[in-house]
């Protein structure tokens, strides 16, 4: 079997195969042997690969419970990762990524999702339950050389357990607090000669962290459960096939967001939350958002629906290896949600589903010209189209909420049962060609130049409508319900090239020290409104909106990897990255109370240090760690939207200098595993007991920065102590929050601009057993 089959980042970081100690390295592992990497396709260790990567072992995954990008980012600090419901999420590596806010359709994501190397273009992939995982690798900066799918902000490239040849099988199931249950299992092995099967699933389902007055019904629960399967044919020892398929399906009752606070605002007493639900006779259940309390009177429904087929043949041919990697997916989206995050009838429907389908084929050749000079290159073609249809309706206190109390405003019926209804169409096509080069000059000193050619066409067809709500001829009525929602019709097309490349020149100090410096510009393509577009005075749709300037991205990284003792790494690096034209997602009172679009903001600036560390102790004890600084800022943006305290004053501000939203300035991770022999209901084995601790310092979580809308910091320790028996079966107890931090994923302003504000908790203190037995 070729070992560029086992994943897509070999040739862009690192392969990591990891023992149950030696199960997270952060540029580098938790064992004392070295780490065979196949990068740029050449056998080397992990150490000498001059590019900022971290990798996390399946067994780590299993074993800390971490089976989502969620609680991935506990593990490894420059990822965050932010979510409202899995179509609005955002993954992000140093601060960069995608913008924050809700998710526009119109624009791709700066960090690219990988599966066995087929890359996955809709950020709702990251609430996934990973599957049947080898390993999932992280690197940090711009990727496009190597990868068929640019990236800007780096990768998350996620590897699975192939089929084999030797019959095997591993079952397991995990029992927690709030009804949690866990069941996941593989089983692969011969089907015939030279072909070998695998077939993976997995199921998660939990109650929910919320209660919900209005249902008396848990909210925010999970029901996951996924399948894949994979046939591997292996007819000489040159070339095999891998053939897989997948499937995941989701139905939580999720996302629901809770009452966080209220901001004053500069508009007028009576258009402040105080004043409107005391007119309303609104109390809410509680103002405490650690009670976990809510009355959501709109259902809520993240259903979604996500698969596809992949196949991957590699070839030894001449000097190199030739791959081909040929996929279809598709994601269907099903949502609920209550928009107004309250008991009252502001919002009573807001459901936009999608329906997306993406083709995409890399061929990629890598070799050796000579025992100095080695490659990589390839081509891509990637075509992608949503369908997506939305629906919103308004409620009877809807006028209350979202308008000024004017007489006219206070009409009976004027908003109640109005709505909009929405079809998007849009289409986008992507064909780049992409390669790099490594040459060793001298025994110590490599230089690695690659270049990247893109060409991407967008197109959006976009049409909403209104209906219901008071029907009237009076024009100041009709200007008060399209000041809320407006029909609106346009269509869009963009297109556009770009050359980018990079180069890095690497140097062996010592035989255990090793330094390196890269230089590289990268990009993501232009954008396309498709959620709508402000309006000029007449209520006219402003068509030079529709389309958003493409990112151009420039970065430098300088760091080092070194091994101050055997069994030990220590890895440093510093950066700096600049965004021009940064896409950023705003909200303008012109769109509509209820609407967001995308624009460009000038530049805005990334630049941190990274350190990061593991050893093993002893042969019982083994630790690691990683610590992050980052700072990011808009160097310029001089009409970016109001902040929520600033609602009712100037529609746009100036916000160059301030920080970006998302970036906590700290960010750390510790880990460590001590084990002793024994035995235990008469086997042999091992006693285990292991710790996981992170910390983030607080950010802001508003595009604009709010001082109400910073989420504080803080510190989860997650643990686990158990016993492993040399027969291949596992049992352990875990707790995750152990000390019971109260804590947001997140803050945003609810629409209406009343200065109410609500929030995402954070997961309490849970616990459980985990049973594991292989075969």
């Amino acid at each position: 079997m070729s070992k560029s089959a086992l994943t897509l980042s070999a040739a862009a970081a690192a392969l990591f195969w990891a023992a149950p100690s030696a199960a997270l390295a952060q540029d580098g592992a938790r064992n004392e042997d070295d780490i065979i990497v196949t990068a740029r396709r050449v056998e080397e260790d992990l150490q000498s690969v001059p590019i900022p990567v971290s990798v996390v072992s399946g067994q780590m995954v299993e074993d800390s419970g971490s089976f989502n990008v969620n609680r991935l980012k506990e593990l490894i600090p420059t990822v965050q990762f932010y979510s409202s419901n899995p179509r609005n999420s955002a993954v992000n590596i140093r601060g960069l990524g995608a913008p924050f806010g809700l998710t526009n359709d119109g624009i791709e994501p700066g960090v690219g999702f990988y599966v066995d190397g087929v890359f996955y273009a809709r950020p709702a992939v990251a609430t996934l339950d990973f599957l049947d995982t080898a390993q999932i690798e992280v690197l940090r900066g711009p990727q496009g050389t190597l990868y068929g799918k640019n990236t800007t902000a780096g990768a998350i490239n996620i590897t699975t357990r192939r089929p084999s040849l030797t019959p095997e099988a591993e079952l397991e199931a995990s029992f927690g607090d709030y009804g949690y249950t866990q069941a996941r299992g593989s089983i692969t092995g011969p089907i015939a000669e030279n072909l070998a099967g695998r077939l993976s699933f997995s199921s998660t389902h939990r109650d929910g962290f919320l209660y919900n007055t209005a249902t008396q019904d848990d909210l925010n629960d999970l029901n996951n459960v996924g399948v894949r399967g994979q046939l591997l044919f292996t007819p000489t020892e040159n070339f095999d096939l891998l053939l897989a398929a997948d499937y995941t399906r989701q139905r939580p009752e999720g996302y629901a967001q809770v009452y966080a606070g209220v901001a004053p605002t500069l508009r007028a007493a009576n258009r402040q939350y105080a004043a409107i639900v005391a007119d309303l006779g609104y109390i809410a259940p509680s103002t405490n958002p650690f009670d976990r309390v809510t009355d959501a009177d709109t259902p809520h429904r993240s259903y979604q629906d996500v698969g596809g087929v992949s196949l991957t043949a590699e070839w030894d041919v001449g000097v190199g290896e030739l791959t081909s990697i040929s996929a279809w997916r598709f994601w269907d989206w099903d949502p609920s949600n209550d928009r107004d995050f309250l008991g009252l009838p502001v919002t009573t429907i807001s459901a936009n589903p999608s329906e997306q389908r993406q083709w995409s084929q890399e061929i990629r050749y890598a070799g050796e010209f000579s025992s100095s000079l080695s490659f990589v290159t390839g081509l891509y073609a990637f075509k992608q189209t949503i369908n997506s249809e939305g629906l919103q309706e308004q409620g009877s206190a809807a006028a209350r909420f979202l308008l000024a109390p004017t007489a006219a405003a206070l009409t009976p019926g004027l908003l109640d049962g109005y709505g909009q209804t929405s079809d998007i169409q849009s289409e986008h096509v992507s064909a780049a060609i992409f390669g790099q080069l490594e040459w060793a000059v001298t025994d110590r000193l490599r230089i690695l130049p690659g270049l990247r050619f893109n060409y991407d066409n967008k197109e959006v067809d976009y049409d909403s409508q209104v209906y219901g709500g008071l029907v009237t001829v009076d024009p100041a009525l009709i200007a008060l319900q399209r000041s809320v929602l407006a029909p609106q019709s346009y269509a869009a097309e963009a297109d556009d090239t770009n050359l980018s490349g990079q180069i890095t020149i690497a140097y062996d100090v010592a035989d255990n020290f090793n330094a390196y410096a890269t230089y590289a510009t990268s990009f993501k393509s232009v954008g396309l409104n498709l959620g709508g577009l402000p309006t000029d005075a007449g209520g006219a749709p402003i068509l030079d909106a529709a389309t958003v300037d493409p990112e151009e991205v420039r970065h430098i990284e300088i760091g080092f990897k070194s091994e101050p003792w055997d069994g030990a790494r220590l890895n440093f690096t510093i950066y700096e990255t600049t965004v021009e034209d940064y896409q950023a997602q705003v909200v303008n009172a012109n769109v509509g109370v209820l609407r967001g679009y995308l624009a460009n903001a000038d530049e805005v600036r990334v630049r941190g240090a990274e350190l990061d560390f593991n050893a093993r102790v002893s042969e019982a004890f083994s630790i690691y760690g990683a610590l992050a600084y980052t700072d990011g800022e808009y160097v310029s943006f001089t009409d970016a939207p109001a902040p929520l305290e600033g609602t009712g004053g100037p529609q746009a501000v100036d916000i160059s200098g301030e920080r970006l939203p998302g970036i906590s300035a700290w960010a750390g991770s510790i880990g460590g595993e001590f084990s002793h022999p024994t035995t235990f209901l008469g086997r042999e084995g091992e006693f285990f007991i292991a710790a996981d601790a992170s910390y983030r310092s607080d950010f802001s979580s508003s595009a604009t920065p709010s001082r109400y809308l910073v989420v504080d910091g803080y510190g989860l320790l997650n643990g686990r102590v158990g016993f492993r028996a040399s027969e291949s079966w596992a049992v352990f107890l875990w707790g995750r929050n152990i000390t019971d931090e109260e804590y947001f994923e997140f803050l945003s302003a609810a629409p209406g601009g009343s200065g109410l504000y609500v929030g995402y908790p954070g997961d309490p203190r849970t616990y459980g057993v985990t049973l594991r037995r292989s075969f």
